[in-house]
């Protein structure tokens, strides 16, 4: 009787299309489960000091953003905070500790731009001062109604079983900011009554529109469509937002508002290790307002409040509560 042989070539060609044919197999299958994965890429290392070192990270159902989270997520839903660069830059990168620092105290944060996108407006440097201004007839890198597009997949992704975020984000809780040009686009989407506070860093809508360096339309008339608890942070007289700023707080007259001012310039200390100042105090606000944090209401309510107290800040507290628990649902 003669002995047939198979080629070995044969052999591990029909070995390889096997392994294929089952990883397309098991791909579909978690798929029909709702566990097939999203793309996500990690940019950078882990850093902040708050209970969950946090990540920042590119998202392909989300390609015009970057996302901050703990890398650990906690078991309990967190709050969410839609963030705008200084410039309206699409780097979304530009603010990184400042976002990892709030993001390891237990928040989502999704900022405008991707994960060391082009600048557009911005000097590359947002925290190191002013942006530079877009092109004459140019419309700013980023755009405002990219923070309403940061809520809507927060919607999206903590209803959607088989999301990593499935049940991790309190939309209830929400919250928009940004530096410079950024604050403008938070002020501008402010009025959406899913957004409960709104901080503004080293911003104001100006005084005489068409004068800045940013191309979004937004007017003072929008403060009156404020219907939730404002923060302002300040770098002093020197910073080249404060009197766009002072004149907002003094036309807001409806909602709590804080407004702090400490003398280090237009780009605050975003550079500083972990975001220095600007994220302790973003921190403990939204504490306040989206956690009822009452001791971080101490920061900012009452006469005798740790910010009014310290002599490096310069203060002014409008329509706000006493110490000891939250503003105000929306």
């Amino acid at each position: 009787m003669r002995e047939s042989t198979t080629p070995l070539s044969a052999t591990l060609l029909s070995a390889t299309l096997l392994s294929a044919t089952l990883l397309s197999a098991l791909a579909t299958s978690l798929a029909c489960i709702g566990l097939a994965t999203v793309s996500a890429q990690q940019a950078g290392a882990p850093s902040g000091s708050g209970p969950y070192p946090a990540i920042a990270e590119s998202r392909a159902e989300l390609p015009r953003h970057t996302v901050y989270r703990p890398l650990e997520l906690p078991r309990a839903s967190m709050p969410l905070y839609v963030w705008g660069n200084g410039g309206c830059s699409a780097n979304g990168l530009a603010h990184a500790a400042y976002l990892r620092q709030i993001a390891s105290q237990g928040y989502v944060i999704v900022a405008l731009g991707t994960a060391g996108g082009a600048t557009g407006g911005a000097t590359g440097g947002a925290a190191r001062g002013a942006a530079a201004a877009p092109a004459d007839n140019a419309t700013d890198p980023t755009q405002a109604s990219q923070m309403i597009e940061a809520i809507e997949w927060a919607e999206r992704e903590t209803a959607r079983e088989g999301s990593p975020f499935y049940r991790r984000i309190d939309v209830t809780k929400i919250g928009v900011g940004g530096h410079s040009c950024g604050g403008l686009q938070a002020l501008s989407v402010s009025h959406d009554p899913r957004i409960d506070t709104t901080l503004v860093l080293d911003s104001g809508i100006y005084n005489q529109p068409g004068t800045g360096r940013s191309r979004i339309q937004v007017e003072k008339s929008q403060l009156t469509r404020l219907h939730g608890p404002i923060l302002y942070l300040l770098g002093g007289p020197s910073d080249i937002a404060y009197a766009n700023a002072s004149d907002d707080v003094a036309r807001i007259d409806r909602v709590p508002l804080f407004f702090g001012s400490l003398p280090v310039g237009h780009g605050g200390t975003f550079s500083a290790p972990d975001g220095g100042d600007w994220a302790k105090v973003s921190a403990r606000w939204l504490d306040w307002q989206l956690k009822a944090d009452a001791d971080a209401s101490r920061d900012f309510a009452g006469r005798d409040c740790r910010l009014c107290v310290d002599s490096r800040w310069t203060v002014v507290q409008k329509q706000l509560p006493p110490p000891g628990g939250p503003v105000g649902a929306r």
